[in-house]
Protein backbone atom coordinates (compact mmCIF):
# COMPACT_ATOMS: atom_id res chain seq x y z
CA UNK A 1 0.00 0.00 0.00
CA UNK A 2 1.74 3.44 -1.03
CA UNK A 3 2.16 5.82 1.66
CA UNK A 4 1.61 9.47 1.62
CA UNK A 5 3.74 12.14 2.24
CA UNK A 6 3.59 13.83 5.22
CA UNK A 7 2.02 17.39 4.51
CA UNK A 8 3.76 20.14 5.77
CA UNK A 9 2.29 23.24 7.35
CA UNK A 10 -0.50 24.50 5.58
CA UNK A 11 -1.12 28.40 5.50
CA UNK A 12 -5.30 29.17 5.70
CA UNK A 13 -7.04 32.13 6.15
CA UNK A 14 -8.77 31.97 9.50
CA UNK A 15 -11.80 34.57 9.83
CA UNK A 16 -12.23 36.32 12.74
CA UNK A 17 -15.91 36.97 13.46
CA UNK A 18 -16.07 40.45 15.25
CA UNK A 19 -19.36 41.39 17.01
CA UNK A 20 -21.00 43.59 14.14
CA UNK A 21 -20.39 47.33 14.37
CA UNK A 22 -24.57 48.25 13.75
CA UNK A 23 -25.44 46.05 17.38
CA UNK A 24 -22.82 48.58 19.02
CA UNK A 25 -24.28 51.08 17.67
CA UNK A 26 -27.72 50.11 18.46
CA UNK A 27 -26.67 50.68 22.20
CA UNK A 28 -25.10 54.00 22.17
CA UNK A 29 -27.01 55.78 19.67
CA UNK A 30 -30.89 55.35 21.84
CA UNK A 31 -28.95 55.93 25.00
CA UNK A 32 -27.54 59.28 23.93
CA UNK A 33 -30.31 60.66 22.26
CA UNK A 34 -32.72 59.63 25.33
CA UNK A 35 -30.35 61.67 27.36
CA UNK A 36 -30.65 64.31 25.10
CA UNK A 37 -34.20 64.39 24.91
CA UNK A 38 -34.35 64.41 28.70
CA UNK A 39 -31.84 67.63 28.89
CA UNK A 40 -34.11 69.36 26.68
CA UNK A 41 -37.77 68.83 28.11
CA UNK A 42 -36.56 68.46 31.64
CA UNK A 43 -34.02 71.67 31.90
CA UNK A 44 -34.74 74.09 28.92
CA UNK A 45 -31.71 72.37 26.66
CA UNK A 46 -29.52 74.03 24.10
CA UNK A 47 -26.38 74.73 22.44
CA UNK A 48 -24.41 78.18 23.09
CA UNK A 49 -22.41 77.38 19.89
CA UNK A 50 -24.39 74.97 17.94
CA UNK A 51 -22.40 75.25 14.76
CA UNK A 52 -19.48 73.29 16.65
CA UNK A 53 -21.69 69.77 15.92
CA UNK A 54 -21.00 70.60 11.95
CA UNK A 55 -17.44 69.05 13.31
CA UNK A 56 -18.88 65.97 14.26
CA UNK A 57 -19.70 63.88 11.30
CA UNK A 58 -16.03 64.79 10.07
CA UNK A 59 -14.41 63.97 13.34
CA UNK A 60 -16.48 60.59 13.50
CA UNK A 61 -15.17 59.93 9.50
CA UNK A 62 -11.42 60.61 10.42
CA UNK A 63 -11.34 58.05 13.34
CA UNK A 64 -13.63 55.71 11.40
CA UNK A 65 -11.45 55.33 9.09
CA UNK A 66 -8.41 55.30 10.42
CA UNK A 67 -9.68 52.73 13.22
CA UNK A 68 -11.60 50.09 10.67
CA UNK A 69 -9.58 50.16 7.71
CA UNK A 70 -5.99 48.74 8.34
CA UNK A 71 -4.35 47.25 5.50
CA UNK A 72 -3.89 43.88 5.90
CA UNK A 73 -6.32 43.91 9.07
CA UNK A 74 -9.59 42.18 7.25
CA UNK A 75 -8.18 38.39 7.35
CA UNK A 76 -5.32 36.98 9.38
CA UNK A 77 -3.17 34.14 8.27
CA UNK A 78 -1.95 30.96 10.37
CA UNK A 79 0.28 28.38 9.65
CA UNK A 80 -1.54 25.07 11.09
CA UNK A 81 0.50 21.56 11.03
CA UNK A 82 -2.77 19.78 10.24
CA UNK A 83 -5.88 21.48 8.72
CA UNK A 84 -8.53 19.11 10.64
CA UNK A 85 -7.47 21.33 13.68
CA UNK A 86 -8.66 24.61 12.21
CA UNK A 87 -12.33 23.90 12.41
CA UNK A 88 -11.94 22.96 16.48
CA UNK A 89 -10.59 26.52 17.16
CA UNK A 90 -12.81 29.14 18.33
CA UNK A 91 -12.04 32.99 18.74
CA UNK A 92 -12.11 34.51 21.48
CA UNK A 93 -14.43 37.44 23.24
CA UNK A 94 -11.28 39.76 22.86
CA UNK A 95 -10.82 38.93 19.15
CA UNK A 96 -14.36 39.39 18.71
CA UNK A 97 -14.34 42.72 20.30
CA UNK A 98 -11.47 43.98 18.31
CA UNK A 99 -12.92 47.19 16.90
CA UNK A 100 -14.55 48.22 20.43
CA UNK A 101 -11.43 50.49 21.49
CA UNK A 102 -12.02 52.52 18.06
CA UNK A 103 -15.54 52.76 19.18
CA UNK A 104 -14.75 54.31 22.42
CA UNK A 105 -12.90 56.65 20.92
CA UNK A 106 -15.62 57.50 18.22
CA UNK A 107 -17.81 57.86 21.46
CA UNK A 108 -15.39 60.19 23.61
CA UNK A 109 -15.21 62.45 19.92
CA UNK A 110 -18.78 62.25 20.03
CA UNK A 111 -19.17 63.75 23.52
CA UNK A 112 -16.13 66.07 23.00
CA UNK A 113 -17.94 68.28 20.07
CA UNK A 114 -21.02 68.37 22.24
CA UNK A 115 -18.86 69.70 25.15
CA UNK A 116 -17.66 71.87 22.58
CA UNK A 117 -21.12 73.07 21.25
CA UNK A 118 -21.74 74.25 24.81
CA UNK A 119 -24.97 72.64 26.00
CA UNK A 120 -26.93 74.83 28.57
CA UNK A 121 -30.23 74.80 30.56
CA UNK A 122 -32.29 77.39 31.70
CA UNK A 123 -34.23 75.65 34.67
CA UNK A 124 -30.97 74.17 36.54
CA UNK A 125 -30.46 77.42 38.96
CA UNK A 126 -28.60 75.59 41.29
CA UNK A 127 -26.00 75.49 38.78
CA UNK A 128 -26.13 79.30 38.10
CA UNK A 129 -24.56 82.10 40.02
CA UNK A 130 -26.70 84.61 40.33
CA UNK A 131 -25.82 88.54 40.54
CA UNK A 132 -26.35 89.96 43.68
CA UNK A 133 -27.90 93.18 44.62
CA UNK A 134 -26.30 95.88 47.06
CA UNK A 135 -29.50 96.53 49.34
CA UNK A 136 -29.57 99.24 51.91
CA UNK A 137 -31.74 99.01 55.13
CA UNK A 138 -32.57 102.50 56.55
CA UNK A 139 -34.11 101.52 60.04
CA UNK A 140 -35.89 104.37 62.21
CA UNK A 141 -34.20 104.31 66.04
CA UNK A 142 -36.59 107.13 67.06
CA UNK A 143 -37.59 107.25 70.87
CA UNK A 144 -41.24 105.97 69.11
CA UNK A 145 -39.71 102.55 67.80
CA UNK A 146 -40.03 101.65 71.68
CA UNK A 147 -44.15 101.10 71.49
CA UNK A 148 -45.19 97.53 71.83
CA UNK A 149 -48.15 97.63 69.25
CA UNK A 150 -45.36 94.98 67.84
CA UNK A 151 -44.07 92.19 69.56
CA UNK A 152 -41.80 92.87 71.96
CA UNK A 153 -41.27 96.57 70.08
CA UNK A 154 -41.17 98.06 66.98
CA UNK A 155 -37.19 98.51 66.95
CA UNK A 156 -36.96 94.86 68.38
CA UNK A 157 -39.48 93.08 65.73
CA UNK A 158 -37.96 95.16 62.76
CA UNK A 159 -34.52 93.71 64.01
CA UNK A 160 -36.04 90.21 63.79
CA UNK A 161 -37.70 90.33 60.45
CA UNK A 162 -34.05 92.41 58.61
CA UNK A 163 -32.28 89.24 60.44
CA UNK A 164 -34.33 86.58 58.29
CA UNK A 165 -34.10 89.09 55.52
CA UNK A 166 -30.99 88.88 55.39
CA UNK A 167 -30.12 85.36 55.90
CA UNK A 168 -32.49 84.62 52.78
CA UNK A 169 -29.76 86.79 50.78
CA UNK A 170 -26.75 85.09 50.77
CA UNK A 171 -25.19 86.84 47.23
CA UNK A 172 -26.29 90.50 48.29
CA UNK A 173 -24.49 93.39 49.68
CA UNK A 174 -26.33 94.92 52.40
CA UNK A 175 -25.58 97.93 54.55
CA UNK A 176 -27.73 99.41 57.00
CA UNK A 177 -28.56 103.09 58.05
CA UNK A 178 -29.85 104.64 61.07
CA UNK A 179 -31.65 107.55 61.14
CA UNK A 180 -33.51 109.59 63.91
CA UNK A 181 -33.05 114.07 64.49
CA UNK A 182 -30.34 112.61 61.84
CA UNK A 183 -28.76 109.83 60.24
CA UNK A 184 -25.66 107.46 60.20
CA UNK A 185 -24.12 104.33 58.77
CA UNK A 186 -24.08 101.97 61.13
CA UNK A 187 -22.59 99.12 58.46
CA UNK A 188 -21.25 99.81 55.23
CA UNK A 189 -22.25 97.36 52.40
CA UNK A 190 -21.00 94.08 53.01
CA UNK A 191 -20.77 90.49 52.32
CA UNK A 192 -20.17 89.85 55.78
CA UNK A 193 -23.27 88.55 56.85
CA UNK A 194 -22.10 87.44 60.03
CA UNK A 195 -20.85 90.43 61.15
CA UNK A 196 -23.97 92.80 59.97
CA UNK A 197 -26.27 90.74 62.06
CA UNK A 198 -23.83 90.94 65.25
CA UNK A 199 -24.11 94.52 64.98
CA UNK A 200 -27.71 94.62 64.22
CA UNK A 201 -28.17 92.87 67.21
CA UNK A 202 -26.30 95.21 69.42
CA UNK A 203 -28.59 98.21 67.94
CA UNK A 204 -30.95 99.95 70.83
CA UNK A 205 -33.20 102.65 70.85
CA UNK A 206 -30.50 105.87 72.31
CA UNK A 207 -27.38 104.83 70.07
CA UNK A 208 -28.26 108.66 68.23
CA UNK A 209 -30.88 111.10 68.91
CA UNK A 210 -33.90 109.92 69.09
CA UNK A 211 -36.22 113.40 69.30
CA UNK A 212 -37.15 113.10 65.69
CA UNK A 213 -37.61 111.30 62.62
CA UNK A 214 -35.20 112.18 59.33
CA UNK A 215 -36.66 110.34 56.40
CA UNK A 216 -35.33 112.44 53.96
CA UNK A 217 -31.40 112.19 55.66
CA UNK A 218 -31.62 108.78 55.72
CA UNK A 219 -32.57 108.02 52.67
CA UNK A 220 -29.65 110.75 51.18
CA UNK A 221 -27.06 108.75 53.09
CA UNK A 222 -28.40 105.17 51.95
CA UNK A 223 -28.06 106.96 48.45
CA UNK A 224 -24.19 107.81 48.93
CA UNK A 225 -23.58 104.57 50.36
CA UNK A 226 -25.04 103.55 47.19
CA UNK A 227 -22.74 106.34 44.93
CA UNK A 228 -19.73 103.99 43.91
CA UNK A 229 -21.83 100.57 43.83
CA UNK A 230 -21.13 98.76 40.37
CA UNK A 231 -24.07 96.55 41.04
CA UNK A 232 -26.82 96.82 38.34
CA UNK A 233 -29.26 96.68 41.36
CA UNK A 234 -29.52 98.83 43.55
CA UNK A 235 -32.38 99.43 46.45
CA UNK A 236 -33.19 101.11 49.52
CA UNK A 237 -35.50 99.23 52.12
CA UNK A 238 -36.90 102.40 54.13
CA UNK A 239 -38.38 100.91 57.72
CA UNK A 240 -39.63 103.67 59.78
CA UNK A 241 -42.96 104.58 62.38
CA UNK A 242 -43.63 107.95 61.61
CA UNK A 243 -43.71 111.17 59.46
CA UNK A 244 -40.73 113.33 58.55
CA UNK A 245 -40.43 116.10 61.22
CA UNK A 246 -36.43 116.19 60.87
CA UNK A 247 -33.24 116.67 58.51
CA UNK A 248 -32.19 119.17 55.78
CA UNK A 249 -33.22 117.00 53.15
CA UNK A 250 -36.91 116.35 52.46
CA UNK A 251 -38.10 112.43 51.38
CA UNK A 252 -38.97 114.29 47.95
CA UNK A 253 -36.00 115.55 47.45
CA UNK A 254 -33.83 112.48 47.93
CA UNK A 255 -36.33 110.08 46.20
CA UNK A 256 -35.81 112.37 42.84
CA UNK A 257 -31.95 112.02 43.92
CA UNK A 258 -33.02 108.03 43.70
CA UNK A 259 -34.72 108.42 40.25
CA UNK A 260 -31.51 110.03 39.09
CA UNK A 261 -29.76 107.33 40.30
CA UNK A 262 -31.93 104.19 39.19
CA UNK A 263 -32.23 103.06 43.01
CA UNK A 264 -35.59 101.45 43.55
CA UNK A 265 -36.97 102.35 47.28
CA UNK A 266 -39.21 100.36 49.22
CA UNK A 267 -41.12 102.08 52.09
CA UNK A 268 -42.39 99.66 55.00
CA UNK A 269 -45.01 102.16 57.79
CA UNK A 270 -44.65 99.99 61.24
CA UNK A 271 -47.12 100.19 63.92
CA UNK A 272 -50.63 101.60 64.40
CA UNK A 273 -51.11 104.53 66.48
CA UNK A 274 -54.66 105.22 64.88
CA UNK A 275 -53.64 107.97 62.78
CA UNK A 276 -52.99 110.42 66.16
CA UNK A 277 -50.04 111.31 67.86
CA UNK A 278 -48.50 109.12 70.90
CA UNK A 279 -45.96 110.65 73.84
CA UNK A 280 -42.80 108.76 74.08
CA UNK A 281 -40.44 108.32 76.36
CA UNK A 282 -36.65 108.81 74.57
CA UNK A 283 -33.83 107.94 76.72
CA UNK A 284 -32.00 110.71 75.54
CA UNK A 285 -34.39 113.67 75.95
CA UNK A 286 -37.14 112.85 77.92
CA UNK A 287 -41.00 112.57 76.86
CA UNK A 288 -41.93 114.04 73.38
CA UNK A 289 -44.90 114.06 71.54
CA UNK A 290 -44.51 111.97 68.09
CA UNK A 291 -46.44 113.52 64.56
CA UNK A 292 -48.82 111.02 63.18
CA UNK A 293 -48.03 108.66 60.78
CA UNK A 294 -47.91 109.60 57.12
CA UNK A 295 -48.45 106.60 54.79
CA UNK A 296 -49.12 109.05 51.62
CA UNK A 297 -45.66 110.55 51.93
CA UNK A 298 -44.01 106.90 51.70
CA UNK A 299 -46.41 105.78 49.14
CA UNK A 300 -45.32 108.60 46.99
CA UNK A 301 -41.46 108.08 47.81
CA UNK A 302 -41.52 104.43 46.74
CA UNK A 303 -44.08 105.34 43.48
CA UNK A 304 -41.29 107.72 42.13
CA UNK A 305 -38.53 105.29 42.22
CA UNK A 306 -39.95 101.73 41.30
CA UNK A 307 -40.79 100.66 44.52
CA UNK A 308 -43.40 99.49 46.46
CA UNK A 309 -44.77 100.78 49.95
CA UNK A 310 -46.05 98.66 52.56
CA UNK A 311 -48.11 99.10 56.06
CA UNK A 312 -46.84 96.50 58.84
CA UNK A 313 -49.61 96.97 61.85
CA UNK A 314 -47.99 93.78 63.38
CA UNK A 315 -44.93 91.35 63.36
CA UNK A 316 -46.91 89.08 61.46
CA UNK A 317 -47.54 91.73 58.57
CA UNK A 318 -43.70 93.19 58.92
CA UNK A 319 -42.72 89.83 58.05
CA UNK A 320 -44.81 89.38 55.53
CA UNK A 321 -43.89 92.69 53.85
CA UNK A 322 -40.21 91.69 53.52
CA UNK A 323 -40.84 88.51 52.03
CA UNK A 324 -43.09 90.51 49.31
CA UNK A 325 -39.55 92.16 48.77
CA UNK A 326 -37.33 89.67 48.98
CA UNK A 327 -39.92 88.48 46.16
CA UNK A 328 -40.05 91.32 44.28
CA UNK A 329 -36.16 91.63 44.24
CA UNK A 330 -35.77 87.94 42.71
CA UNK A 331 -38.55 88.54 40.15
CA UNK A 332 -36.68 92.30 39.38
CA UNK A 333 -32.94 90.30 39.91
CA UNK A 334 -34.52 87.81 36.96
CA UNK A 335 -35.79 90.23 34.63
CA UNK A 336 -32.52 92.20 34.67
CA UNK A 337 -30.77 89.14 33.41
CA UNK A 338 -32.94 88.35 31.00
CA UNK A 339 -32.92 84.27 30.34
CA UNK A 340 -30.77 82.74 32.60
CA UNK A 341 -29.05 79.74 31.28
CA UNK A 342 -26.45 77.15 33.14
CA UNK A 343 -23.73 75.76 31.69
CA UNK A 344 -24.04 71.68 31.19
CA UNK A 345 -20.90 71.24 29.46
CA UNK A 346 -19.20 69.50 32.32
CA UNK A 347 -21.84 66.44 31.88
CA UNK A 348 -20.31 65.47 28.50
CA UNK A 349 -16.75 66.44 28.88
CA UNK A 350 -16.18 63.91 31.91
CA UNK A 351 -17.52 60.74 30.67
CA UNK A 352 -15.28 61.70 27.29
CA UNK A 353 -12.07 61.76 29.13
CA UNK A 354 -12.88 58.51 31.12
CA UNK A 355 -14.39 56.65 28.06
CA UNK A 356 -11.18 58.09 25.98
CA UNK A 357 -8.77 56.97 28.76
CA UNK A 358 -10.72 53.50 29.13
CA UNK A 359 -9.87 53.27 25.39
CA UNK A 360 -6.29 54.29 26.20
CA UNK A 361 -6.09 51.46 28.27
CA UNK A 362 -7.52 48.75 26.27
CA UNK A 363 -4.79 49.23 23.42
CA UNK A 364 -2.28 48.84 25.98
CA UNK A 365 -3.62 45.76 26.79
CA UNK A 366 -4.93 42.87 25.46
CA UNK A 367 -6.15 44.99 22.34
CA UNK A 368 -3.07 46.14 21.38
CA UNK A 369 -2.52 45.80 17.88
CA UNK A 370 0.90 44.42 16.63
CA UNK A 371 2.78 45.20 13.05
Amino acid sequence: MPKTAPQGPSTVKAAVRPIPLGLIAALFVPATAAYLWLLRIEEGFRFAHPGALALCPIAVALVAWTGFRRPGDREAALLYSRTSELGLRRSGLVARLKDLPTVLRLLSVVLLVVALARPQTSRAINDIELEGIDIVIALDVSGSMQETDLVPNRLDASKMVIEQFVQRRPNDRIGLVVFGKDAYTHIPLTLDHGTFLRMLAELRIGIIDGRGTAIGNGIGVALNRLRHSEAKSKVIIVLTDGDNNAGNISPEQAARYAQTMGVKIYTILAGDNGGGAATVVDPMGGQHQRQAMNPKLLEEIASMTGGSPYLATDTRALARNFQSILEDLEKSRLRDRGVMYGELYTRFLWPAFAVLLAEIAMRLTRWRRLP
